[in-house]
């Protein structure tokens, strides 16, 4: 996707009704960060070259091509809202979420008449963004070559970049399987570099879009908490058979669209197998999204939970 082509225009992206206005936050969270726009200083006028705005920049107006031809694309069966021809027009939206690692934007494809909505998470390059304490959520991946294995280890320059290419990467790799297993996570579209395309979770408002709440945004009765929990425990239960852990299990990781719980934000999924530490980042997971549901009257224990899903691996093996 050119840089001409992104940011065309940024409007302002609403949250559903429902969600809390005064919701707890975690030290953490991500916010969104307004860009501003660049001027010069009054001293630099007379220096700085002007363009003559008379002449038309044939640029402007040129189309964003869909980038999904030239893009690793998600698993089959494609749903039949994907639109997969070279002819559709990308058009950015705006930033919905910044973060430390990575950005996720909204973008409109449309051909023919024909429109839908995505969601474009931007992994920042190795200079911009490093995942805390990634070393244990790496543990269980390696590379072919040991040289790029040491880079990696010793966190040079060429192996942070390493380490940023294998983000993206990872949460396609781990969002196809899961969504072929046919757990509740969004379905990735495509992969181009360090940009991940998926299925934008939201209403889609004339074409602009409403993102669907966090859970941790949502106020709830001990009835919803109750249902919303059932539905986590039989997300999680999909990736326990299919190997994994989330890794980063939490409310703000989850995605409440008209009462169907979406997990999302995969990148560190665990290999249960693979990972020496996986056991002990899948009982945090059900540590950190149970004391969620109990401070709501659910009865949700973690320990056992945990155990429901250790009893599950076996099958995925």
């Amino acid at each position: 996707m050119g840089v001409g082509c992104r940011f065309a225009h940024s409007p302002t992206l609403r949250r559903s009704p429902s969600v809390a206005t005064r919701s707890r936050r975690r030290f953490d969270d991500d916010d969104f960060t307004p860009f501003t726009p660049f001027t010069l200083p009054p001293s630099a006028h007379s220096t700085a070259e002007i363009t003559d705005l008379s002449e038309p920049d044939d640029s402007v107006d040129e189309p964003c091509w869909s980038s999904y031809p030239d893009a690793t694309h998600g698993p089959e069966p494609t749903p039949p809202w994907v639109i997969a021809s070279p002819g559709a027009i990308d058009t950015d939206l705006g930033v919905m979420k910044t973060g430390k690692e990575a950005d996720v934007s909204l973008l409109r494809r449309q051909f023919e008449g024909r429109s839908t909505l995505l969601a474009v998470k931007q992994y920042r390059d190795a200079q911009h963004r490093m995942f805390h304490r990634d070393a244990g959520y790496l543990e269980g991946r390696r590379v072919r070559r040991s040289r790029e294995n040491r880079a990696m280890a010793t966190r040079t320059s060429f192996g942070r970049d390493l380490i940023a290419g294998q983000w993206a990467a990872a949460e396609f790799a781990v969002l196809s399987r899961l969504w072929r297993a046919g757990a509740a996570v969004p379905y990735p579209v495509q992969l181009d570099g360090t940009e991940l395309m998926m299925e934008f979770i939201g209403d889609h408002d004339d074409g602009n879009g409403v993102a669907a709440p966090r859970l941790a945004e949502l106020r709830t009765d001990r009835r919803q908490a109750s249902e919303l929990y059932d539905q986590l425990r039989e997300a999680l239960l999909a990736l326990a058979e299919a190997g994994y852990a989330h890794g980063d299990l939490s409310a703000y990781n989850v995605l409440v669209h008209r009462e169907r719980l979406v997990l999302i934000d995969l990148p560190q999924a665990i290999d249960l197998v693979g990972n020496p530490q996986g056991f002990d980042y899948l009982q945090r997971d059900c540590r950190n999204i149970c004391s969620w549901f109990t401070a709501r009257g659910v009865a949700a224990d973690d320990e056992a939970l945990a155990a429901e899903l250790l009893r599950t691996l076996p099958r995925a093996q």
